[in-house]
């Protein structure tokens, strides 16, 4: 008898019996850390807007838990849901355009890659735009171009702040030209909103690249981006390519471009809505005189006085 079937004929004989149950860990109790590789309660990742409580690094999230981050609750009123994209081009690739759409609606439960309406911050209204990479790498289609516009355009009608979170890998090629022509588009509705001295606020995550970067988000007034985040419009060999040198490590991240103007703030995701809502109060129209007793009653009286007179 060999000693495999020895140990086979034992086993038979003498059962293992368990005297304990195994103990189970329900499915998405933890979650890794992309960066660190640290272990941390999803529940506490989720209660800290999902930023890694040892490195502080960003996870990515969707549209919808950014909504839930920002605007009050019971006061999201959304826009546009039933824009659907179609096929003009009937492109296909490795599967029909058509499919592909389909596709990521089951998979994401968003019509296309980005939600838009209107809500309030912290008690301020605005116009709120959030772009959900889960959708074709957050690609602005015609549906994405459409959404913003019209969004935009409301924003500029009702005299509401613009706030536009960016995540996006730039155009959707599988529209060729009518995606490309959302960059103008989106920049024409951003202009008039501009000459009507009206605030907008583009929010750069991560990833923010090609003709998002090339259009709207970096045409705000005042532009925030998160810690780390990837923002460029060409990618990183492509630029080294033509330029034929080598680039900095950090080229194309938040801090890169901080330093080089491009962007006014580095805000943590925690601190986003506190900042979004400083930022819209201070640029607030002056009230009416008849509310200007409320505004001023913690003031100095000589600084009353003043703001009276104006």
């Amino acid at each position: 008898m060999s000693l495999f079937d020895w140990f086979a004929n034992r086993q038979k004989s003498h059962p293992v019996t368990k005297t304990q149950p195994e103990r189970e860990i329900a499915d998405g109790l933890w979650s890794k850390c992309e960066a660190c590789n640290a272990l941390t309660f999803t529940k506490d990742l989720r209660a800290n807007q999902m930023v890694c409580l040892e490195c502080g690094h960003h996870l990515r999230i969707t549209s919808d838990e950014r909504i839930q981050q920002l605007i009050d609750e019971d006061t999201w009123v959304p826009m546009d849901d039933n824009l659907v994209a179609c096929d003009p081009l009937e492109f296909r690739d490795r599967k029909a355009y058509c499919d592909r759409i389909q596709e990521y609606q089951t998979k994401t439960g968003l019509q296309d890659a980005v939600q838009t309406g209107i809500g309030e911050l912290d008690g301020l209204s605005l116009a709120l735009g959030v772009m959900d990479f889960r959708f074709m790498g957050g690609s602005m289609g015609s549906v994405v171009g459409e959404k913003l516009t019209r969004l935009i355009e409301r924003a500029t009608c009702d005299r509401l702040p613009l706030v536009i979170i960016c995540a996006s890998g730039g155009a959707r090629m599988q529209e060729g030209m009518l995606s490309l022509m959302q960059m103008a588009k989106t920049s024409a509705a951003l202009d008039q909103h501009r000459a009507s001295r009206l605030l907008y606020i583009p929010v750069l995550t991560h990833p923010t690249t090609g003709g998002v970067t090339a259009s709207f988000a970096m045409l705000g007034d005042i532009i925030l981006a998160e810690p780390k985040a990837t923002i460029g419009f060409a990618g990183r060999r492509v630029v080294e390519q033509t330029l034929r040198e080598k680039l900095p490590d950090d080229f194309q991240t938040s801090e890169y471009l901080l330093s080089h103007g491009f962007v006014d703030a580095i805000v943590p995701r925690p601190q986003l809505k506190e900042t979004l809502a400083q930022l819209i109060r201070i640029h607030a129209q002056m009230p009416m005189a008849s509310d200007v007793s409320k505004v001023t009653a913690h003031l100095h009286p000589a600084t009353v006085e003043q703001v009276t007179r104006s």
